[in-house]
């Protein structure tokens, strides 16, 4: 057996009808379909999931997701004019051979980190 492609991420929130409105509003992501409790979203055919927890011991932020830009500094300044709050500007981490890799994070409305990354 070997395990394919990434189908869905889920991700925990505190108040779904907020959280389905930063994410398709605020991230511009497409929204696929509801559920109860639920909310679907197309992250470059990847699905996210978010959703209330179940129990407790799911009563916290996620993963971190990185979602590639194609021009960070544009996407940074897009997203602080729609109000999200960076922890600091775009920064390169790595210069490999070929491109450098530069980062920028933020949080969602529930503590979950996001960031942006391009390769440029």
């Amino acid at each position: 057996m070997a395990l394919g492609a990434i189908g869905q991420i889920a991700m925990p929130v505190r108040d779904l009808a907020r959280a389905t409105a930063f994410c398709r509003d605020v991230l511009g992501l497409p929204f696929l379909f509801a559920a109860p409790q639920l909310a679907f979203f197309d992250c470059g055919g990847v699905r996210l999931m978010l959703g209330l927890p179940e129990a407790a011991e799911f009563d916290h932020p996620g993963s971190i997701l990185y979602f590639r830009v194609p021009d960070i500094g544009a996407a940074h300044d897009e997203l602080r004019a729609k109000g999200v709050s960076f922890r600091g500007p775009p920064h390169c981490i790595a210069r490999l051979p070929t491109h450098a890799l530069w980062l920028a994070f933020f949080d969602d409305l529930d503590g979950n980190t996001l960031a942006l990354m391009s390769e440029v």
